[in-house]
């Protein structure tokens, strides 16, 4: 018997080329989909808000979806073609359904406002079952790192995924987080909510761009935002190279202009001071990839994550990582090839570097933890999830 069709909502990774982790999720997930069942029953859908409908991607967003590039623009991006093009559909009333015949519905972005209003209309013309990926509370637990319109949206967003037959929390630590909000808000009859850990992709090799350098490099893969904490991790890199240590500090990852400022004036100064220190922006797969290759090892002083994708990527590349130990990195850490630490602050940060740096027997150690580590890829994930959707009931009415 043919799988039904699954409808995947990536309204807003079809309209960017940003790179930030929900975006890579995406791109990953629905890569992953299309090679375990038939590429005719994945159909990647977008609200459209000029035609004020929900439809098929078009041939320009499923390439904006495919693409392994990068851009320094984290919003959506609609060309005139495509408002123009959606106002003509709303204008004739050509709509046509979003799908005929069973069809079950993944839901993997932080949806916004407009396409959340939006959804029950989605939810109702699929007979099911309808599942939305949850990757995070941060907004909530940490609102003074978090941008305001985030922390403003948070709680509807919450609340919308009830209409939802079952949440896929990308780690221990969020399907707690979301529980909890839902057991506070003492929703009795809230949806089924597993913790299903991400994948990462295998490492590939890009000999074309692997770069020779005189220096160690240590590589930090992260937007600049507040919770990601750059800020302590310059500060422990420059204690260290006042000290006399010698290593160049990369840092990749797309910059979030209301909490990641001070990180970036921070990068300039140090940079016009004659640190040897590189900030990079967002890369493309392809550059990352190099860049993971050529480093010594990572680190990532995020405060906070969902998952934290770069720690299990380091991992795969037999890179070791120094990371918090707790919360949902805390479960990436747990395994070996990781320095995990009780507090993320720059004293912290500065002696677990200094550690790596100055012992190369410890590196290596944890590099081969790394190295033995089993994998647990992208379509290990598509089919968990997709199994689980299955043996999925459908909710009849919202909870309370």
């Amino acid at each position: 018997m043919d799988a039904p069709l699954t409808l995947l909502d990536l309204s807003h990774t079809s309209h960017t080329q940003a790179r930030t982790g929900v975006q890579r999720v995406c791109r990953s997930l629905h890569r992953s989909l299309g090679t375990l069942t038939r590429p005719d029953s994945i159909r990647p859908i977008t609200w459209d808000p000029y035609a004020a409908a929900w439809r098929a991607l078009d041939e320009a967003e499923a390439t904006c979806v495919s693409t392994e590039e990068a851009s320094t623009r984290r919003r959506s991006q609609w060309p005139l073609a495509l408002r123009l093009r959606g106002w003509a559909r709303r204008a004739s009333r050509a709509e046509e359904p979003i799908a005929v015949g069973p069809a079950r519905l993944i839901v993997p972005e932080i949806f916004s406002a407009r396409v959340g209003a939006a959804l029950p209309r989605l939810l109702a013309s699929v007979s099911g079952p309808r599942i939305a990926l949850f990757h995070d509370a941060i907004a909530l637990r940490l609102p003074e790192l978090t941008p305001r319109s985030t922390v403003a949206r948070f709680p509807a967003y919450l609340q919308q995924l009830l209409q939802f037959d079952g949440v896929a929390a990308v780690s221990e630590d969020s399907r707690e987080s979301l529980v909890d909000w839902w057991r506070w808000l003492r929703i009795d009859r809230p949806p089924p909510v597993i913790a299903l850990p991400l994948g990462v992709d295998p490492p590939r090799q890009d000999t074309v761009l692997a770069r020779m350098t005189a220096l160690p490099v240590v590589l930090s893969v992260g937007s600049l935002e507040g919770r990601k904490n750059h800020l302590a991790l310059l500060t422990a890199a420059e204690s260290l190279w006042a000290s006399g240590a010698a290593f160049e500090l990369r840092l990749v990852g797309l910059v979030q202009s209301e909490t990641g400022r001070a990180a970036l004036n921070e990068i300039r100064r140090l940079q016009q001071k004659g640190r040897p220190l590189r900030y990079d922006g967002p890369l493309s797969e392809r550059a990352l990839r190099a860049a993971y290759h050529e480093c010594a090892f990572t680190v990532y002083p995020s405060l906070m994550e969902g998952f934290g994708l770069p720690v299990l990527e380091s991992i795969g590349y037999g890179k070791p990582c120094i990371c918090s130990r707790r919360g949902a990195l805390g479960e990436s850490a747990r395994g070996g090839g990781c320095v995990g630490l009780d507090q993320v602050d720059a004293p912290a940060l500065a002696a677990a570097m200094d550690g790596l740096l100055k012992s190369p027997n410890r590196l290596q150690a944890l590099a081969q933890e790394a190295a033995s580590r089993p994998r647990r890829h992208w379509d290990t994930y598509a089919s968990e999830l997709l199994d689980w959707m299955t043996a999925l009931p459908r909710r009849s009415g919202a909870p309370n």
